[in-house]
């Protein structure tokens, strides 16, 4: 029997990008399900009519507590593809993430982007991967990244998810303090939407920055 493949899908008010992301997905997984944070757009409808199955939070929680909510209501799979919808078509792509754990040489498969045209100082995400590298070793070029391939096994590894922005950071600290396989991959022509330098993106980056120095804190008193 083949082995069941779903790929989970964070978004929220991603109408215009999250259903060419599920439909670059669908011939890649046996299920592609959009976890809907409280958008106040038509991410739901468009997820919907694309194809996906769609888990509605209601009001927002967060990504890493969205997902997790999600994965309680999900049967479980072989595989799975966690994925952001800001990816829109260039999401077919994530087909080199599950190339990489299909042939057992990782059990978390981790994108790794091109360089991006536009973003922030980078400030988070050197402080996210400092924190990896100092609680757990790993060297990692894409902490942020939030398109990852892993096995049940990992997946399971790696619960409860982290809350909120910090869910990447502590998946990954997670992972490798298990003894996990943990890898980047680089995958050419995958695109997400950037975070400019203005008042919107500095708020972003505000949250993702305070959810990642919890995550961290979190588990230095893990390893106490």
């Amino acid at each position: 029997m083949s082995p069941r493949i779903v790929a989970l899908v964070a978004a929220r008010d991603e109408a215009g990008r999250v259903g060419a992301c599920v439909a670059a997905l669908r011939p890649l997984v046996d299920d592609v399900v959009v976890v809907d944070d409280g958008s106040e757009d038509a991410t739901a409808a468009e997820a919907l009519e694309a194809g996906a199955t769609v888990i509605r939070t209601g009001r927002r929680q967060g990504k890493g507590r969205a997902l997790e909510g999600a994965l309680r209501r999900l049967p479980s799979a072989d595989r799975w593809l966690f994925v952001d919808a800001d990816l829109a078509d260039t999401a077919a792509h994530l087909a080199d993430l599950l190339d990489v754990v299909a042939a057992g040489a990782a059990d978390v498969a981790i994108a790794a982007f091109p360089p991006a045209a536009a973003g922030g100082f980078g400030l988070v995400k050197r402080a996210a991967a400092g924190g990896i590298r100092i609680l757990s070793g790993f060297e990692a070029r894409e902490p942020l990244s939030g398109q990852r391939a892993l096995t049940a096994e990992a997946l399971e590894a790696v619960r409860p998810l982290a809350r909120g922005f910090g869910v990447e950071t502590g998946m990954t600290i997670d992972a490798v303090r298990a003894g996990l396989r943990v890898v980047e991959v680089p995958v050419r022509r995958l695109e997400h939407r950037p975070t400019f330098r203005d008042a919107r993106g500095f708020a972003h980056r505000g949250r993702q920055g305070a959810d990642i120095l919890l995550t961290l804190a979190q588990r230095v008193m893990r390893a106490r």
